[in-house]
This record gives C-alpha cells, sequence and structure tokens, in this order.
C-alpha cells in the first residue's frame, strides 16, 4: 500500500524570481511562510491517527526547497528524523528547481531522509524557457536528475505544455527529452492563466494565448501514449482542485477542468476503441471490457465516447468491467473474433 502523504506547502520559499506562470498564493491557498516544528509534529500526529494502519510520507510542495537556505532546509527535516528512525514515517518528498540541485544538496536530501524529489522542469526548449522566465536551461536539467539518481533519490519531473512560445511539438519535443532522462513519473500540468501573474498581464494585452480545453486534452492525449510507450507512469495531468483555485477571478483562461485527467485519458480510449472497430460493420452490437478501474475512460464523461461511436461507426456499444484484462488492455466483443488493445499501442492486437 503506498504511504498516505501529508503536505506542507511552502509557497514560493527558495524560489529566487518569479516565472510568469507563477503564483501559488492563488492556486494552494498558502501564504509561503515555514511551519514550525511543532507544527510539523502535530499535523503528521493528526494523519498518524487517523490512518494508524498506513505508513506516512512527508511532502513539501509549492516551493523550491533546495534553493532555500540550509538553516530553513533542516529547519523543515531534522524534527522528522526521529520519526524516520522510529517508521512513523517512511519517507520525504519536496519539489525543487532543476538549477537548486549539486551533489552535497543530493546527499544532504538523502541522508535526511528525501526519498523522491520532483523537479519543476516546464520545458526543455531553450527559447520556452527563457520567456516564461524559468532562470536555467535543459542543461541543469539533465545534470540535476543525473545528481539526484547517483546519491539514490527518486526523481519526478513535472512539464507545463503551453507556456509562452510553446507549441504542440515543442512541447512533445520536450517530453520526450524528458523520458530519455528516465525519470520515475511525471506530472503534466497545462499552462493556465492565474490573476496576479505576468502571464496574466501578456493574456490582457494580447501578446499571449493559451491552450483551449481541446486543444490541451489533444495534446496530453499524445504526451500520455508517448510516456506510456517508454513505461514512465504520468501520476496527474492538470491542477488539482482547490477552494482557491475554483474561486471567481483566479483561473482567467486556460484548459483548467477539474476531471482534467480524465478527459485525456477517456480521449485516448477513445482513439483505441475506434481502432478496435475498424471493419466492424455498422449495425453492430459491440461491448467494449475495461480492466478495473478504467470503466468511466472508456464511456467518457456524459457517456460522450458511446455516442461519438454511434455517430462515426454506426454501432450500438455497450461496456463492461472485465477482471480478467490486464491493467492498460481493453477488449471488444462483436459477432466475429474478439479483440484486444492495449492503450499505449497505435493499432489493436487480433
Amino acid at each position: 500500500m503506498r504511504p498516505l502523504l501529508v503536505p506542507f506547502f511552502i509557497s514560493h520559499q527558495g524560489c529566487p524570481h518569479r516565472c510568469v506562470f507563477c503564483n501559488q498564493v492563488r492556486v494552494a491557498g498558502a501564504a509561503g511562510s515555514l511551519p514550525t516544528a511543532a507544527q510539523l509534529l502535530r499535523r503528521i500526529e493528526e494523519y498518524r491517527l487517523g490512518a494508524p494502519a498506513r505508513q506516512l510520507e512527508v511532502a513539501f510542495y509549492g516551493g523550491s526547497f533546495t534553493a532555500m537556505p540550509r538553516r530553513d532546509q533542516e529547519g523543515l527535516l531534522l524534527p522528522l528524523q526521529p520519526l524516520l528512525r522510529a517508521g512513523v514515517l517512511q519517507s520525504v518528498r519536496l519539489s525543487t528547481r532543476p538549477d537548486a540541485v549539486d551533489p552535497e544538496t543530493a546527499r544532504f536530501l538523502k541522508q535526511h531522509g528525501v526519498a523522491t524529489v520532483e523537479l519543476g522542469v516546464q520545458s526543455l526548449h531553450a527559447e520556452v524557457l527563457e520567456l516564461s522566465g524559468r532562470g536555467h536551461g535543459a542543461d541543469e536539467v539533465e545534470r540535476s536528475v543525473a545528481t539526484l539518481k547517483e546519491a539514490g533519490i527518486e526523481v519526478g519531473i513535472q512539464l507545463m505544455p503551453g507556456l509562452p512560445g510553446d507549441t504542440p511539438q515543442r512541447a512533445l519535443d520536450s517530453l520526450h527529452r524528458a523520458l530519455d532522462l528516465a525519470p520515475a513519473f511525471l506530472r503534466i500540468y497545462p499552462t493556465l492563466v492565474i490573476d496576479g501573474t505576468e502571464l496574466a498581464r501578456r493574456y490582457r494585452d494580447g501578446s499571449y494565448r493559451p491552450l483551449s480545453l481541446g486543444e490541451a486534452v489533444a495534446l496530453c492525449k499524445e504526451m500520455l501514449a508517448a510516456a506510456g510507450q517508454a513505461g514512465i507512469p504520468v501520476i496527474r495531468f492538470g491542477l488539482q482542485p482547490t477552494s482557491e483555485l475554483d474561486s471567481p477571478g483566479v483561473v482567467l483562461a486556460g484548459p483548467y477542468h477539474p476531471a482534467f485527467g480524465q478527459l485525456v485519458e477517456s480521449e485516448l480510449c477513445f482513439d483505441r476503441m475506434c481502432a478496435l472497430l475498424t471493419g466492424v460493420p455498422p449495425g453492430s452490437v459491440v461491448t467494449f471490457g475495461a480492466p478495473a478501474g478504467r470503466l468511466s475512460d472508456l464511456v467518457g464523461q456524459r457517456r460522450v465516447n458511446l455516442q461519438r461511436l454511434a455517430a462515426r461507426y454506426g454501432v450500438t456499444a455497450t461496456v463492461r468491467e472485465d477482471a480478467a484484462l490486464p491493467p492498460g488492455v481493453i477488449s471488444l466483443q462483436w459477432d466475429g473474433p474478439s479483440r484486444h488493445a492495449r492503450l499505449f499501442e497505435s493499432h489493436p492486437r487480433h
């Protein structure tokens, strides 16, 4: 069983400057002050009492952890050491910038129980990084990934398609460069225009156009397929909905949807369902099978996938859960031989 995350938001802490897209206070509702040792321990104890059978993992989100002064890093990590030794905490994860990692920093993190570092990479295209005010290039990304891996730390990479200067091809190129680094996982956050950011100013004066929801879903579908073919999981698409993010006037534009990830996975399922229907006569009654947990992805929100299949192929389609199917495989039953397709393959297997 995966450990239960105990989250702490340290918005903007350690960040040397403000990227054009960033307003962590608006996104997470955290003002950015560092929790005290007492606050750390109190929240961890609350989580422990609420789930006594679960192992816990502390997660520091929102800032550039390793860019903070070392005394601040120690102030957050040292109170956790007795809990790590006692087995109350399994590990620690945190996020940081690619240019805030060096061998000594990686050793320090490893020695203090940090098992996972998520790097805010956003893009691996030089112009996109420059226009977004990131302050680093792709070389720093490659070095930091290698440095963390050498220290025995798992690395995740965060990407943001749709930044200034980005195109679908540049976003896919960045993805493939990220996949070449063999991270443990990816998070993909299509760029949103958040109030109070430089990007909001550019959006208002017409110099920046965000991806539409449809464009973002189509692009992220291709990114999901490529990551799946590489065997690297995408653990999240789109920002986690929060009361702050959902407040009027916070997201000014861009592909925000509270179930964005399901839209992406459902679109990929639709592609595979279409491939399975190749050569199936109109008027056929067909049944798609899905492994546990995938049924809603096949159906689509408001049953849109089944409606599109009926309109495009003239079939009557139903879906069922099939516990015998392995993860990532869907099936088609009809009057002809049954068919199967992997979600991350271009063509069905007969």
